[in-house]
């Protein structure tokens, strides 16, 4: 194994055109891994936890282009460095002929569309806070999808936007729907009376997906980003768009999703709901529902029931949620594993899926994660599972030098069948988050791999059970039922959520402990 690295001065290219760049690399035969980022702080920083912060790169600045190389051999990093120059121009100049208006500026943006009242900014975070400021200014609501966001300046921004009555919903900000429009990762959803205010992406995702399949529909659902429940912005977005959903003739009920807000925050998103003479419900993933019943919410321990309850709040009824007998398909699933199958082995694209999971599995020892609640405990080596293991594969050491997760299953993938050849995998768990911003074609990618993980487990004398939730719709590009369908003809159970699938997980491991 060889790494090997190139820095390029000043050559600056957008976040989009260097996933590509990273995903061409990946595909070359020989080609374990491969990193191209700009050479910010917090890229370098990432890079040295991946193992690819060369000394070359040490000093390099903001507008320097780094491309790091993990290959079989040395020839093949070095072949494909030495090639890189032309893979670059061949971006440069699909950028320059792109053939259709790029404005340069929000002036000018604002000049080709005078009407709008929303910017979505995606740009490195030390400018993103700037770039929201100009556009607060000229009475814009904000989405800040750029992360890396100095938390003083986010503050700084919401205070603004309150007193300015706009909303910034951000930084880090992966998801909102907005007058039936999905911004960033959003799926298609009917149009209803339900809106959603959440400080996490692939929760709104999944609750919101969840309401339209089962044939309501969404007023609005506004992201908030996730530092805003903390204590130190003190949920100024969270409770602006509480008050912008009870004052919105359309939304008959609210549904709040987060990680457990802090005590002070709650405190003040509960008083807010006492003023509103509207119904609702609260995911607050790990937190005391007792507590949060005191102002007037009724709490829901999962994405999943947090739907059905305001579902029934907002006095619709429906019964398309799954009706799966867990207790039933858990024995027959924990017959198939032999003495040494032990673990679970949970891989995530969607990070509150992995918080969601480590909730519903409290109560089983030894489970670890890369990003830990509910009292798992923190995983070593992330690149190495260690008993039940539960890792979102969002997280910036996953993610350096290429898309995200939703859209590049590769890292994924081969962490699946690393998970297929371990003895000790009992259950392998996934996630997939169809929509706008995800993998447009997920299923050439999954399938196959899905296929030789299970051979892979038969070729040893094993079975593997591999659990799989889809969260999206019949209206998203990659069509969910066609999706669902495949991954069933391919031996995956598939369950109506993610809620649901890891129940199944914690209900089979139990089983098998119940055996020995």
């Amino acid at each position: 194994m060889a790494i090997k690295g190139i820095l390029k001065k000043g050559e600056y290219f957008d976040s989009v055109s260097l996933m590509i760049a990273a995903n061409k690399i990946n595909q070359i035969q020989g080609v374990m891994d491969s990193a191209v980022v700009m050479g910010t702080k917090e890229n370098k920083a990432i890079l040295k936890t991946s193992g690819f912060l060369i000394h070359a790169f040490q000093n390099a600045e903001d507008t320097d282009l780094l491309i790091a190389v993990k290959a079989e051999t040395e020839e093949t990093a070095q072949r494909i460095l030495e090639n890189i120059d032309e893979e670059l121009k061949k971006l440069r100049k699909k950028e320059d002929t792109a053939g259709h208006f790029i404005p340069k500026s929000l002036d000018g943006a604002l000049e080709a569309l005078p009407g709008a009242n929303l910017c979505l900014i995606s740009v490195p975070g030390k400018y993103a806070a700037d770039e929201a400021g100009k556009a607060l200014r000229k009475g814009l609501h904000v989405m800040i999808f750029s992360d890396n966001v100095p938390l003083e300046k986010e503050i700084e921004l919401k205070k603004y936007a309150q007193e300015h009555d706009l909303l910034v919903m951000g930084p880090d900000c992966g998801t909102t729907v907005i007058n039936g429009v999905p911004l960033a990762f959003a799926n298609v959803v009917k149009r209803g009376n339900i809106g959603v205010v959440a400080a996490s992406g692939t929760g709104l995702q999944e609750v919101t997906t969840l309401i339209s399949n089962a044939g309501a529909g969404i007023s609005q659902a506004i992201g908030t980003g996730g530092r805003d429940v903390k204590k130190e912005v003190g949920g100024i977005t969270f409770i602006s768009a509480l008050k912008a959903l009870a004052q919105d003739m359309a939304t008959d009920a609210i549904l709040l999703v987060s990680k457990p807000p802090h005590p002070e925050v709650l405190q003040k998103v509960g008083r807010e709901v006492k003023q509103i003479k509207k119904p609702a419900a609260a995911v607050f993933l790990g937190a005391d529902p007792q507590q949060i019943n005191t102002y007037g919410i009724t709490p829901a321990s999962d994405l999943e029931e947090g739907a059905k309850t305001i579902l029934e709040l907002a006095g619709i009824k429906s019964d398309s949620f799954s009706r799966m007998n867990i207790e039933e398909v858990a024995k027959q699933e924990a017959q198939k594993l032999n003495k040494d199958q032990k673990y679970l082995r949970a891989l995530f694209t969607g990070g509150t899926f992995c918080s969601e999971t480590q909730v519903i599995l409290k109560g089983i020892p030894d489970v670890f994660s890369n990003a830990p609640t509910a009292n798992s405990l923190t995983l070593k080596d992330i690149w190495k599972s260690e008993k039940h293991t539960i890792i979102d594969l969002g997280e910036d050491a996953f993610t350096v030098g290429k898309p995200h997760p939703m859209i590049d299953f590769s890292t994924r993938n081969k962490r699946i069948i690393r998970e297929a050849n371990d003895k000790e995998t009992a259950v392998i768990l996934l996630d997939l988050v169809l929509g706008y911003g995800a993998n447009m074609n997920p299923l050439p990618e999954i399938i196959p791999v899905i296929n030789e993980a299970r051979q892979i487990a038969l070729d040893n004398g094993r079975e593997i059970p591999i659990i799989c939730s889809v969260t999206g719709t019949d209206e998203d590009p990659q069509n969910r039922s066609r999706v669902v369908e495949a991954l069933k003809n391919a031996g995956v159970i598939v369950c109506g959520s993610n809620a649901e699938a890891s129940k199944l997980c914690k209900q089979i491991i139990k089983e098998k402990i119940s055996r020995e």
